[in-house]
């Protein structure tokens, strides 16, 4: 079982100030000897506020690999609205404790086994001071979205609805027919939900084409599930990762708002957050001048030639000793360029494009 992979990173990330970024354990399982890291974001000042609970997918590979989940883009808007977010990575994720469930083709066992530690992660939050537990919206993404229509079920004070970005899971080994099996989980789901919910999906989402997601919603809805489908074009290379791209807001962002407004919860930006301020642009050489780009043999300005046609926002990274590296999409590219630079380089590494604009030897030699 898989989900595409949300823009994969080696090394953990800067806290970010900004959004008064911390990371967590919380209790979860019986008698709380679980413990699942969890990334919180809070606007200032000591609350209550308002409460996004929100849920990752799964990654291709051991759970355990899987970095801790930020979706910052994300974060940052509902941060922006005044929210607290909570991003709990479910047992046997990353740095939770425990062992990740998996109850092969039974999809509604899969999602149930999920939503156990969602639950647990918004007991816990109810019991925080800066929690206003009347006003809570649970989301996911991915197998995150399955988890969060699942937890829906039950009867929870205070959350008034459910956010679910391109949900779903997928078997990849053949084993059962997942689309069917699926399909009578959401029906199930349907059937038990206890609060509305906005789905979205893009068209040329890469696990969840166009006429699944119609079935999927036809069932969930036919068998008394309060859903509204919001089902938008192609994004970039996959819809399946709208939501880990910058981009992406001007997709998702709208139909939220409207969403959250529509059950009664802040829609409107109340904080102002600093944007981040790029590297300067130096005029060492154009974009396109592959051979100005410095230490590079030629594998490495082959490298830098496919870079000029990543999509943004993307960074280049090179280093005294031959070494380079790049990231496109998905948060802190500039970091992640780095990171993978560093990881075959003795010399420092630096960075040499971001975006459109060479910012050598700004930071460089």
């Amino acid at each position: 079982m898989s989900s595409l992979p949300l823009f994969a990173r080696a090394l953990p990330l800067p806290l970010d100030a900004r959004l008064r970024e911390e990371i967590i354990m919380v209790p979860s399982g019986e008698g709380g000897r679980e413990q699942l890291e969890t990334t919180v974001f809070r606007p200032p000042g000591p609350g209550p506020f308002p409460l996004l609970l929100m849920n990752h997918g799964k990654q291709p590979g051991p759970a355990r690999q899987q970095p801790r989940d930020r979706f910052i883009y994300m974060s940052t808007e509902f941060v922006r609205r005044g929210y607290a977010v909570m991003l709990p990575m479910r047992a046997g994720y990353a740095g939770s404790t425990g062992a990740y469930r998996d109850h092969g083709c039974d999809m509604a066992a899969n999602a149930a086994g999920q939503a156990r530690d969602v639950d647990d992660a918004l007991a816990y939050a109810r019991r925080q001071d800066w929690v206003d537990t009347s006003r809570i919206v649970v989301a996911g993404q991915s197998y995150g979205g399955l988890a969060a229509l699942s937890l829906a079920t039950q009867a929870l004070s205070g959350v008034r609805g459910v956010l679910n970005f391109a949900g779903g899971l997928r078997v990849d080994d053949g084993a059962c027919d997942w689309q069917a099996a699926l399909k009578q989980a959401f029906a199930a789901l349907g059937a038990a939900s206890r609060v509305p919910s906005l789905w979205l999906y893009g068209e040329n989402d890469g696990y969840f084409a166009p006429p699944l997601v119609r079935r999927l919603y036809r069932a969930y809805t036919a068998a008394g599930g309060q859903a509204e489908l919001f089902a938008y074009g192609a994004f970039r290379r996959d819809a399946h990762l709208t939501l880990g791209s910058r981009d992406g807001v001007d997709v998702w962002l709208a139909p939220t708002e409207r969403f959250l407004r529509r059950i009664g919860m802040p829609a409107a930006p109340v904080v102002a957050l600093p944007e981040p301020a790029p590297p300067p642009a130096t005029r060492f050489a154009s974009r396109g001048d592959i051979g100005a780009v410095p230490y590079l043999a030629e594998t490495g300005r082959a490298a830098y030639r496919v870079f000029l046609g990543k999509l943004q926002p993307r960074a280049f990274a090179v280093s005294a000793s031959g070494a380079w590296g790049w990231a496109e999409e998905g948060e802190s590219p500039a970091l992640r360029a780095l990171d993978s630079c560093q990881q075959g380089s003795s010399a420092p590494c630096h960075l040499y494009m971001v975006d459109d604009s060479v910012v050598w030897p700004a930071g460089g030699q």
